[in-house]
């Protein structure tokens, strides 16, 4: 049988100890009561049930409706000599029909449907069936702490993802920064191991008479690169801004990084054709199209 606990639950051996099936149905489930102990046990205890409800329920009929219907039956069947020995035979017969039946569980006999009384008292759960609900709640118990263990390992490995990735992305920006700061020492130490740079120290003025600068400058390939020593600090709304002087015209050589007026590093600047003189002005932020020569901060010539 595939399925013994849905033919426990199909009501048929309900349907046997009441007598409500034919006789080839009845020996079905006498068989597989034959073949399977838990069938077997089920049938029992709907059995014993039966048995109880009917001995809980049973009426007794009134002692005078009893003598009625035996002397009926008497005056009818038999003259009134033989009407003493049928009653003593009937009186015998009530008497052992009268007494208790025991209310153990019978054995089923092949062929034979057997009706049960129905017990008012609560039915005992079979040990297959408390078994199963114990192992289930067990499993159900083991499955929600399985679960609940998978999810906190799960979350724990995600935070840790997480914060694997942040170490991540912020070690690859620190790289990122020190490969542009190298390659920016390269460069400078290229300019200025080169010597077809020239190097043109910018003095300060009387404007800013500790300032120092210099401009490194290549005649052949007009590149030019600025080197603050020092300088004043500017408002946010200033900028220092290179000039070049060529024949007395100046030229725009382009306005220098707060990182550049502070000191750190070499900054390229824009490319000069001819020049004989190097300065810088203080100018709004962004530059201005010809110097502020009152704000001339340091000078330099080639």
């Amino acid at each position: 049988m595939e399925n013994i606990q849905d033919y426990i639950e199909s009501g048929i051996l309900e349907q046997y100890a009441l007598g409500e099936l034919s006789a080839a149905e009845q020996a079905a489930v006498e068989a597989q009561a034959a073949s399977h102990p838990e069938i077997r046990a089920e049938l029992e205890q709907v059995q014993a049930a039966l048995g109880f409800y009917a001995e809980a329920h049973a009426i007794t009929p009134p002692a005078a409706m009893r003598e009625r219907v035996l002397n009926n039956v008497l005056a009818q069947i038999s003259g009134p000599a033989a009407t003493s020995s049928l009653r003593a035979d009937v009186d015998a017969v009530a008497q052992t029909a009268s007494r208790p039946v025991a209310s153990a569980p019978q054995p089923v006999a092949a062929n034979e449907a057997v009706v049960r009384p129905l017990s008012a008292a609560p039915v005992e759960v079979p040990a297959s069936r408390s078994g199963w609900a114990i192992a289930a709640s067990v499993a159900l118990l083991l499955s929600l702490g399985g679960n609940m263990l998978l999810y906190s390992n799960w979350k724990s490995a995600s935070s840790e993802l997480v914060a694997l990735q942040n170490e991540q992305a912020r070690f690859a920006t620190t790289s990122q920064v020190v490969e542009k700061k190298l390659g920016a020492l390269q460069q400078e130490n290229q300019v200025l191991r080169n010597d077809e740079f020239r190097a043109v120290a910018l003095a300060g003025t009387k404007t800013a008479p500790t300032a120092h600068a210099r401009v490194l400058f290549n005649p052949a390939t007009h590149k030019v690169y600025v080197d603050v020593r020092s300088l004043p600090v500017l408002p946010a709304d200033k900028q220092y801004q290179l000039w070049a002087l060529d024949k007395g015209k100046p030229i725009d050589a382009g306005v220098l990084t707060v990182a550049t007026a502070t000191g750190e590093g070499l900054q390229h600047m824009k490319d000069i054709a001819s020049a004989q003189t190097f300065a810088m002005t203080v100018e709004p932020a962004g530059g201005s199209a010809g110097p502020t020569l009152s704000t001339m901060t340091v000078v330099g010539n080639i």
